[in-house]
């Protein structure tokens, strides 16, 4: 079905296949770098590739998707029918990801509006879901790129990582410094705040921090209407025990998505990582 109004993702935002396919949204593959090969995320190299490789200790890098290849999107987006696109990505405080967009929408041969969502994983999933539902209800332009920004105002994301070493190695963890000296310590909770990644609490053990991280989730949910993702990477059992204890205890849930991250967050947080994104309709 052709869209007078494009939806533009890139490969972090974690949707369900069937759910692009259903909303006619588009995905820009970021790349991870595993020694000297450069793989695009989803399709190149697995979540379970980089785990292995990350439990290896190989040296895993990852990098924006280039200019070009954005240019090349909104070019066979507007040859396929669209008059407008609608472009939502990740933090710019995580990636150049926004910027390369940025720089390919001034010479689209249709309008581009281009979001820094300041989110990550489902947390942008969601706000690409609610352009998308924007279109699919007659929505223009503005009123998609309201509707994404509206979303991303309300999502909330809190994850459990088993160590900072690999967010310290990325430069992505900010205020989270000041866990480097107790590192060994603590196990902590984070959050995305402000586009960036900060430290909510410190706790004692593992066990300790994922029901504590059970806890944010569900009050942060309330009651109100409200969609949910569990993500992991390489601990499916501790993913599906927590979707199932916040299903038990959201009273008024809507979609609940549990994933295994792609490769380029898993590279920045580690084998063990555990998040909850909380995103009211």
């Amino acid at each position: 079905m052709s869209r007078h109004v494009a939806i533009v993702t890139d490969s972090t935002a974690y949707l369900p296949p069937q759910t692009m396919e259903l909303h006619g949204i588009t995905a820009v593959p970021l790349t991870v770098v595993l020694g000297n090969q450069a793989l695009e995320e989803g399709t190149e190299i697995s979540a379970r590739s980089l785990a292995q490789a990350l439990q290896k200790r190989r040296a895993v890098t990852t990098s924006r998707p280039s200019p070009e290849t954005f240019a090349a999107t909104y070019r066979a987006t507007a040859e396929a029918g669209a008059t407008g696109i609608v472009s939502l990505h990740l933090s710019s405080e995580f990636s150049g990801t926004y910027d390369a967009a940025v720089l390919a929408a001034r010479e689209a041969p249709v309008p581009v509006r281009v979001v820094d969502t300041g989110m990550v994983a489902m947390a942008l999933g969601f706000c690409a879901l609610a352009a998308a539902e924007a279109v699919d209800a007659g929505g223009s332009l503005d009123e998609a790129v309201a509707a994404a920004e509206k979303r991303a105002a309300g999502t909330s994301a809190f994850f459990y990582v088993d160590t900072l070493d690999y967010l310290r190695r990325g430069g992505r963890i900010g205020a989270a410094q000041a866990l480097f000296g107790s590192a060994l310590a603590v196990k902590p909770l984070l959050q995305l705040e402000g586009g960036r990644i900060e430290l909510k609490e410190k706790v004692r053990t593992a066990s300790k921090a994922i029901a504590r991280l059970e806890e944010i989730a569900a009050e942060r949910a309330g009651t109100g209407r409200v969609d949910i993702a569990v993500h992991h990477l390489a601990a499916p059992e501790r993913a599906s025990v927590l979707a199932e204890r916040l299903r038990e205890r959201v009273p008024n849930l809507g979609e609940l998505h549990v994933s295994e991250v792609g490769a380029v967050i898993g590279a920045h947080t580690g084998p063990g990582l555990l998040g909850a994104v909380i995103s009211p309709r």
